[in-house]
């Protein structure tokens, strides 16, 4: 693969499994450096920076982010894929756990932004790329919190995207369909009938099946390459065509 990102530093929240560990890997395959600021770093391959970070916690997100530029000497590319789901309608949570998930899935970006963002001033190839999902721009049943924290992503994008262009940075966001990764095949796991709810997840997407985690991490490293300077303030979908597309039924 071309090493477009050759001495560039990359830092990847949640990128210690799932869809943030498929975007180390080819951030690295591309020629970056990459940290990965997560909770639980350990089991992050040889080579990469692993920071432990808490994206609640201004405090640890700061200290993080100095962490990295005080050991690569800069960073270029941010990728907020730091995230927690939830379940149930509307009526379901209660304000504890609203302001949890708020707290992870869009105040975490903004902190972790925010501490980014003098170093990124600094780049000549600077991106932020924030982990969305289909639920911004679909109404899905019984994920209303998770819904409201994903549309927030998006729109944040937008605006960031509109605040810094000037400044040189680029502010995209990756809106994947239902993903393979661990925390659908716990939910999988914890279903009457597992094999029932994988087959109900493959068809309620256009193309049959659940999007890859590694799918995924190549649309967020298109979104963050120095060859993408035109690109910003979208959001792209990786989602089979569930955003857009409303096929007929499959012939029987």
């Amino acid at each position: 693969m071309p090493a477009e990102f050759e001495g560039l530093v990359a830092a990847v929240t949640g990128g210690a499994s799932g869809i943030g560990a498929a975007i180390v890997s080819v951030l690295r395959e591309r020629g970056a450096r990459v940290a990965v600021l997560d909770r639980a770093p350990s089991d992050v391959p040889d080579g990469v920076l692993a920071v432990r970070t808490d994206v609640s916690d201004d405090a640890s997100v700061r200290t993080g982010i100095d962490h990295v530029v005080s050991e690569f000497g800069r960073l270029d590319i941010l990728v907020n894929n730091a995230g927690i789901g939830a379940q149930g309608t509307v009526a379901d949570n209660d304000d504890a756990e609203w302001m949890r998930v708020l707290d992870v899935n869009v105040l975490g970006m903004v902190r972790t932004s925010r501490a980014a963002l003098p170093h990124l001033r600094q780049s000549p190839a600077a991106a932020i790329v924030n982990t969305g999902s289909i639920a911004a721009t679909a109404g899905l049943p019984q994920r209303a919190l998770y819904t409201a924290s994903k549309g927030a992503v998006l729109a944040l994008t937008r605006a960031m995207a509109a605040d810094h262009l000037r400044e040189g940075i680029r502010v995209n966001c990756v809106n994947p369909g239902t993903a393979d990764t661990p925390w659908v095949g716990r939910l999988l796991d914890s279903a009457d009938d597992p094999a029932a709810e994988r087959a109900a997840l493959n068809a309620r997407q256009p193309h049959g099946r659940l999007v890859s985690a590694e799918e995924v991490a190549l649309a967020v490293v298109y979104l963050a390459s120095p060859s993408s300077g035109s690109t910003t303030g979208i959001g792209l979908a990786v989602d089979g065509g569930m955003q857009d597309l409303r096929l007929r039924p499959a012939p029987r």
